[in-house]
């Protein structure tokens, strides 16, 4: 097991993604290898759902969008190499832990109410996710 978990360890990522939460629509900024070329692609949605998965290393969020009246959804790993950055653009007022009832919904019906927050309020919560990292 001792194993097991320095592999993990070794995998984990330094700096956190950001804090982000279920109902917050978010662009995920993704590293793309297309020959020998690389380059970032943005994938822009609402966080359905996060798991926590076994241990730290298996964590994932869930990021959905409609594109062309077609659904689309993405599952990223919390410490993916692949995963660059996590922008939110605007911060959800959810009362469910996974909003898997979006995909029964069509048009405006997706839209999830936005949260209002005091900056001082956003500003603490960013510092103490920086503090647990550290």
């Amino acid at each position: 097991m001792d194993l097991l978990n320095h592999v993990a360890k070794s995998s984990l990522r330094k700096e956190p993604l950001g804090a982000f939460n279920v109902g917050d629509t978010v662009n995920v900024n993704t590293r793309i290898k297309e020959g020998d070329k690389e380059r970032v692609q943005v994938f822009s949605g609402t966080i359905i759902s996060k798991c926590r998965g076994q241990g730290e290393v298996n964590g994932t969020f869930t990021v959905r969008r409609v594109v062309s009246g077609e659904g689309v959804e993405r599952i990223f790993p919390n410490h993916s190499p692949k995963v660059v950055s996590v922008e939110v653009i605007r911060r959800g007022s959810v009362r469910r832990a996974k909003l898997f009832y979006l995909r029964d919904r069509v048009g405006k019906a997706t839209k999830v109410k936005e949260l209002l927050v005091n900056e001082d309020a956003l500003a603490k919560s960013k510092a103490s996710a920086a503090a647990k990292v550290k």
